[in-house]
């Protein structure tokens, strides 16, 4: 995914975006281009960020949050969990198209930059605490420094 010449033809979007959906669209097919695999997965997430901006506009109007369940207690507004299943669908989509970020050239899969974070993360930690123990000998003296 490279960015996009200006002899490259515009790539429409699907029919029937609102307009969460073509802002979508335009911030990723301007800089990128995707593969027809990655244009359909693209296409998917549009609908899907379409459906979110319906979904919250819904329960802005909401009066109240809650709703009385079948044995009169209170629970969450059944809107609530379909947001957030939007929210979470849409973060999938849209990770799934695996745009590099500032600092990559090709993106990389979830899995991998899990895999480094934690990576990060564990020596991180090592350099830490190896520095805690440096530290320590530094304060008792026995460091050579």
């Amino acid at each position: 995914m490279v960015g996009r010449s200006s002899s490259d033809d515009d790539v429409r979007p699907p029919s029937g975006l609102k307009a969460p959906g073509r802002r979508l669209w335009a911030a990723v097919v301007v800089p990128y281009v995707l593969t027809p695999a990655e244009l359909e997965m693209l296409g998917q997430a549009c609908r899907t960020s379409d459906e979110l901006n319906r979904l919250e506009k819904a329960v802005r109007a909401l009066s109240e949050l809650t709703t009385t369940g079948s044995t009169g207690q209170l629970k969450p507004h059944p809107l609530l969990e379909e947001v957030r299943r939007h929210r979470l669908l849409l973060e999938r989509l849209t990770s799934a198209l695996n745009l590099p970020d500032d600092t990559e050239e090709v993106g990389t899969r979830a899995g991998s930059r899990h895999a480094r974070k934690a990576a990060e993360g564990r020596w991180r930690k090592r350099t830490d605490e190896a520095n805690g123990k440096l530290a320590e000998l530094r304060a008792a003296g026995q460091g050579g420094w």
